[in-house]
């Protein structure tokens, strides 16, 4: 038995193709189809990693009868959230509405105008049968009443593109503020921010290291520290095979939700990357390495580019999906692969015969709460078990290039290659680079989310933009600059409300949804409006281009107003409204011979020279004295030129490319 999803490139939607369920893809043939029949439309949304997304799926979806009662209500719409964020934004915010809180899987019940009137995440069968009968039900007798809700609903989805632009904001004050409220909300004997379930907030860390950098902040850089130690010791971090779960349950980061995003490891690897930057720990280094290794070996294409995710769930031995029975052990596991050796590893990662997880162990070193470099021999002995792992069924792979996500970590790949002088990171990062342009841009300036063509969103161009301005300072090859320059454009064509400031989640020409939102709050991850004024910011600083900067301003000045209201929920925008502030300082370094030009634009710190301890008279570039260095802040610079393109340009032609 199949249904409409058959055909579908989401590795989701077709996990649910041969469900008794007749799904249909997001199109305007679905709600026609419910249109003619007079039904409502019932919306699911979610994603191939998700564990209660497949709990739901098993219930319900794969059992006949609860399809019967689907289809006979309704007509059923399956949607990737990962794929389709702009669709899944407008009816998760209509679900918190309604509900207070939201998640995956989601469902919402639509008229067929795609209005929505009612919804939640998960439901039990019986529970999902019995909703089911009432909406039913209330669509045939109280239509009127679910009416009500459409118009309610509508304008709270609608409300984002309403925000008002600030004629002035106070920068400093903003800073000062979320700074405050993030040290509030520090649990210091845990680590991290609030209770459970428990996400990382690298965004909130950042901000503090920030903070702690430039105003010598003891308390903020003992809450970004106590936490990434906490994160990094406990069952949150795989520690065999490097990488970050996507939150922890509880409040103390033992148990993980066990999925793996790759959307989590850049932003993990930026906050340990910019940790030890700020600190110098060598432990932050190697969880920084240990997570860019579990990318490069389990999350990248063979031609270079990253994919989506790893499942929480994996098979066991008899065959079972079970949530994180991959990455757990009993005694016995271990004693069989370690011989004598397994007791000294056990109490290493305290592992034991009651086991901390439905009766495995989940392996972790939370009462020392200090990291530690793993003695040698320890070391040898993890590397026994990752091997005897390797041999079990891995999670299921989501096997999608997203180009929002695969730029994300392209982005950090290439900073955290620039700041150690890791080649084998540099060359990857250059790979990286080159596959997302033969996969995913559609021509010289355009670009789609993924490679079956989907329209790129707003927050796909502005990663692009960072991620290749980020590989331009890396290898200092004016063609990375070029692409930047071009998604930048194209981004402040088709997406910027110059009347309104900021930028639509959408572009003017895609297909028309319910509404055409803002992504202005910075969640799993960093807002659209955001991380578009961050790259607009570094490049229009590196081109000269105002038209770049304006933008960046424009969106900053949208963004200002709420994030005084919501420091917490800000932490990312809040930083790019402090480094607007501080002005970008670029170092331009031109190369020996006349062999190349490279330029840096730090958003708070230019690390490629003082990471390494030097004066501004040896300029290090990948460890090598390069020359002088020429220093701009705010496009005024030490060597008498106009500004910063006229520089650049100089050495361009001076020294080629």
């Amino acid at each position: 038995m199949t249904n409409k999803l058959s055909a579908s490139t989401s590795p989701y939607l077709r996990q649910h193709r041969d469900n008794p369920v007749h799904w249909w893809e997001w199109c305007d043939e679905a709600f026609a189809e419910a249109q003619a029949r007079d039904v409502p439309v019932l919306l699911s949304v979610g994603y191939s990693a998700c564990h209660w997304c497949h709990v739901m799926a098993h219930e319900s979806f794969e059992d006949t009868a609860t399809a019967e009662v689907m289809n006979s209500g309704f007509v059923c719409i399956k949607v990737d959230r990962e794929e389709r964020p702009d669709i899944d934004s407008i009816y998760m915010d209509a679900v918190q509405a309604l509900t207070g809180r939201g998640g995956w899987p989601m469902t919402v019940f639509l008229t067929p105008r795609a209005e929505p009137f009612y919804g939640g995440t998960y439901y039990p069968r019986q529970t999902f049968v019995s909703l089911m009968n009432a909406v039913t039900d209330a669509w045939q007798t109280k239509r009127d009443e679910l009416q009500q809700n459409v118009a309610a609903l509508i304008d709270m989805v609608g409300r984002s593109a309403q925000a008002q632009l600030a004629e002035s904001y106070n920068a400093l004050g903003l800073f000062a503020g979320a700074r405050d409220a993030i040290v509030d909300a520090f649990d210091a004997t845990r680590g991290g921010f609030g209770g459970a379930p428990k996400f990382p907030s690298t965004f909130a860390i950042d901000l503090l290291l920030r903070h702690a950098l430039l105003n010598n902040d003891t308390r903020a850089l003992n809450a970004a520290t106590v936490s990434l130690d906490a994160m990094a010791s406990g069952g949150i971090n795989d520690h065999l095979g490097g990488g970050f779960a996507r939150y922890s349950v509880d409040d103390i980061w033992l148990v993980p939700h066990f999925e793996k995003m790759l959307y989590d490891q850049a932003q993990f690897a930026r906050a340990y990357l910019h940790a030890w930057q700020v600190t110098e720990r060598p432990e932050y280094l190697q969880v920084l390495a240990e997570t860019i290794s579990y990318v490069l070996a389990d999350l990248a294409h063979p031609n270079g580019a990253f994919l989506c995710a790893e499942d929480a769930d994996s098979p066991t031995p008899d065959g079972h999906n079970e949530e994180g029975w991959f990455y757990t052990w009993t005694p016995q596991e271990i004693e069989d692969v370690l011989g004598p050796d397994a007791p000294e590893f056990m109490q290493w990662y305290h592992v034991t015969n009651e086991g901390n997880f439905e009766g495995r162990n989940i392996l972790h070193r939370i009462p020392e709460r200090s990291l530690t470099i793993r003695p040698a021999h320890i070391d040898r002995m993890a590397q026994r078990l990752v091997e005897h792992r390797a041999t079990r069924p891995r999670p299921g792979l989501d096997d999608k290039v997203i180009t929002e996500w695969s730029a994300m970590m392209l982005s950090v790949l290439a900073e955290a290659a620039l700041a150690t002088n890791n080649q084998e990171w540099e060359l990857s990062a250059i790979r990286a680079a080159r596959d997302m342009m033969t996969r995913l841009r559609v021509d010289k300036q355009r670009w789609a989310r993924t490679p079956d063509g989907k329209p790129a969103l707003a927050i796909d161009l502005a990663h692009v933009i960072d991620a290749y301005t980020r590989v331009f300072e890396l290898t200092g090859e004016r063609e990375w600059l070029s692409v930047a320059h071009d998604a930048a454009v194209d981004l402040i064509e088709r997406f910027d409300d110059f009347e309104g400031g900021g930028f639509f989640t959408v572009a003017i020409d895609s297909p028309p949804l319910l509404v055409r939102q803002k992504d202005l709050f910075d969640n799993a991850t960093a807002s659209a409006n955001s991380t578009a004024a961050l790259a607009l910011l570094r490049l229009g600083a590196l081109l000269g281009e105002p038209g770049f900067t304006d933008a960046a301003s424009r969106a900053l000045r949208l963004l200002a107003p709420i994030a005084d209201r919501a420091p917490s929920a800000m932490a990312n925008a809040i930083s790019v409204i402090h480094t607007a502030h501080m002005g970008i300082t670029e170092v331009l370094l031109p190369g020996p011979r006349g062999e190349f030009v490279h330029a840096v634009s730090a958003a708070w710190r230019p690390s490629v020279v003082t990471a390494h301890g030097d004066g501004w008279d040896s300029p290090l570039w990948n460890g090598r004295v390069v020359g002088q260095a020429y220093v701009c802040k705010n496009q005024a610079c030490e060597r008498p030129v106009d500004n910063t393109r006229a520089l650049l340009e100089l050495l361009t032609t001076t020294h080629g490319e």
